[in-house]
C-alpha cells in the first residue's frame, strides 16, 4: 500500500483545519438565498459538531425562511422559537460581533448571550418588516500562560463554555436571524474581572452573577474578561494561576475589577486576616497591575442576605469591606463600594420580597428539584442585573475613563429603588443545575 499520498492528504487537511483555526474574520448568511462572495451560507443543517469549524450547536433546532423580494439579503435567514445555539472555532481574543435580524412580515424579539451565558444584548425587538443591526464585544480566553504554563482550572469549570476554543452565541426568545459578522478586535479596553462566585459567569440556571450581566450595559469599545470563579479567595486566585493568565494579556489602559472577601474570611491561619494578608494581596494585586500600565479598582464584597432582629442587612463579612476601602484610600485606587449599595438594595427589597434577587425557589421549579432552594448568597438572574447596575453607577461615580462606552438606555440606578423583581423579564437558558457553587 502506497501511504505517500495519504500521509500527503492527512498534512493538506491539516493544514486547511489550521488556517481555519487561525481565521479572526468571518460573515455568515444564514438562509438559502443568494450570498455575497465574501459571506459563509449556513443552513440549518449545518452543524458545528460535524466540521468542528462553525455552525449550529447543541442540537438546536431552527428552520429556515425564505420569502418573495427583491432583496434575498433581507427575505431569508433561519428562525427559532426556542434557544438556540451557534458557534465559531477562534483563537483567543476580543472579537466584535455584529448581527442583522428581523423579518419581513412578522415581529421578533431576542435575547443574545455568549460563552457562558453572559448577557450581551437583551430584549431586542423589531417591528414586521424592520430589521437592525446591533454589535457587541465578546472576550474569548484559554487556559495558556505565556511561558508554557497553565490556568488549573476546577474540574466544573473544564465543560464551561467560557473555557473552550469556540464562540459560542445563544438566542433567545422569537428570533429571526439573517447575517453574522465576527472580527478579531485588538482596539478595545479589556476590563478584567478577578473574584469569586458572585462576580464568574455562571453556567447554568437559575444562577447568576454581576460579571455575567455587566456585558449588557456597554457599547463596542469595551471587552469585559471574566476570570472570577467560584471559590476563590486573593489567595487562590494567585495560586491557581489566574492573575498570572490576566497580566500575560493586560495591556496598558485595561481594568482590573477586584472583588473578594467571602471565601477570604474563612481563612483563619496565623497571618489570614482582614488587616494582614488579605490587605497585602490586595495591595499586591494593585502593584503587579500598575506595572502592566492596568488601572486596578477595587470592589467590595456584595452584601449576603441576613436581616437581623429589626428586619435590617446586618453585615456578616466582618472586616473586609472595611479592609478593602482602607487599601483603596491608601493606595489611591477607584472604590466601588459594592458592599454598601447591596446592602441598600436588600434593604429596599425587604426581609422576605429580597428573596427574589437570590436563589431561592419552590420545590419542582426546575427539572430534579424535588426540594425548595434556598441560598442567601448566590444571586439569580434578577439579583445579578440589578448588583451589574450598582457597578454601573459606581463606574459613574468614579468618574472612571469606561464611562464614556456604558450604553445610555436607562436612567441612573438608585439602589435604595430596585427594579420590581415582579415585573423583571429574563430569558432562561435551557440548562439548569442544582448544585450550589462553591463557597457558599
Amino acid at each position: 500500500m502506497n501511504y505517500k499520498p495519504v500521509m500527503l492528504l492527512k498534512i493538506f487537511l491539516l493544514t486547511v483545519f489550521s488556517s481555519f483555526a487561525q481565521q479572526t474574520h468571518y460573515k455568515f448568511d444564514f438562509g438559502s438565498g443568494k450570498i455575497s462572495k465574501v459571506s459563509l451560507n449556513v443552513l440549518p443543517e449545518t452543524r458545528f459538531e460535524s466540521n468542528g469549524k462553525y455552525g449550529f450547536d447543541f442540537n438546536s433546532k431552527v428552520q429556515g425562511i425564505k420569502q418573495k423580494g427583491k432583496n434575498t439579503h433581507l427575505t431569508d435567514g433561519v428562525m427559532g422559537d426556542q434557544p438556540f445555539y451557534f458557534s465559531v472555532a477562534v483563537p483567543e481574543g476580543n472579537y466584535q460581533v455584529t448581527l442583522t435580524m428581523g423579518d419581513a412580515k412578522i415581529a421578533t424579539s431576542t435575547t443574545v448571550k455568549a460563552e457562558s451565558r453572559r448577557l450581551m444584548l437583551e430584549n431586542v425587538q423589531t417591528k414586521a418588516g424592520q430589521f437592525l443591526k446591533k454589535t457587541f464585544i465578546v472576550n474569548i480566553k484559554n487556559r495558556n500562560i505565556a511561558g508554557g504554563q497553565l490556568v488549573a482550572l476546577k474540574p466544573r469549570e473544564l465543560t464551561k463554555l467560557d473555557w473552550d476554543d469556540k464562540l459560542t452565541l445563544e438566542f433567545d426568545g422569537h428570533t429571526v436571524l439573517k447575517t453574522i459578522e465576527i472580527e478579531k478586535v485588538d482596539n478595545q479596553i479589556t476590563v478584567f474581572l478577578a473574584g469569586n462566585s458572585t462576580v464568574v459567569n455562571q453556567d447554568d440556571e437559575p444562577w447568576a452573577s454581576w460579571g455575567q450581566m455587566i456585558p449588557r450595559f456597554f457599547k463596542p469599545g469595551v471587552a469585559i474578561a471574566n476570570h472570577a470563579e467560584s471559590g476563590l479567595t486573593l489567595g487562590s486566585f494567585i495560586g491557581s494561576k489566574r492573575l498570572s493568565k490576566v497580566l500575560s494579556v493586560m495591556k496598558p489602559g485595561d481594568y482590573l475589577f477586584i472583588e473578594f472577601g467571602h471565601n477570604d474570611q474563612k481563612e483563619k491561619g496565623a497571618n489570614n486576616g482582614a488587616y494582614q494578608s488579605y490587605t497585602e494581596r490586595l495591595k499586591m494585586f494593585i502593584a503587579e497591575t500598575r506595572k502592566k500600565g492596568g488601572i486596578p479598582v477595587i470592589v467590595t464584597s456584595t452584601s449576603r442576605r441576613s436581616f437581623d432582629s429589626t428586619g435590617k442587612i446586618q453585615n456578616t463579612l466582618g472586616d473586609f469591606p472595611d479592609a478593602a476601602r482602607k487599601v483603596a484610600k491608601s493606595e489611591n485606587v477607584a472604590l466601588i463600594d459594592l458592599n454598601k449599595m447591596t446592602t441598600q438594595l436588600f434593604n429596599a427589597l425587604a426581609e422576605e420580597r429580597s428573596k427574589k434577587a437570590f436563589v431561592h425557589y419552590p420545590a419542582n421549579r426546575y427539572p430534579g428539584q424535588d426540594k425548595p432552594l434556598a441560598d442567601n448568597t448566590h444571586f439569580n438572574p434578577y439579583g445579578a442585573y440589578e448588583i451589574a447596575k450598582c457597578v454601573v453607577l459606581g463606574i459613574k461615580q468614579q468618574k472612571l475613563g469606561l464611562s464614556k462606552y456604558l450604553i445610555n438606555d436607562q436612567p441612573n440606578f438608585d439602589p435604595t429603588q430596585p427594579d420590581d423583581p415582579m415585573s423583571w423579564v429574563w430569558s432562561e437558558s435551557p440548562k439548569s443545575s442544582l448544585v450550589k457553587p462553591d463557597g457558599n
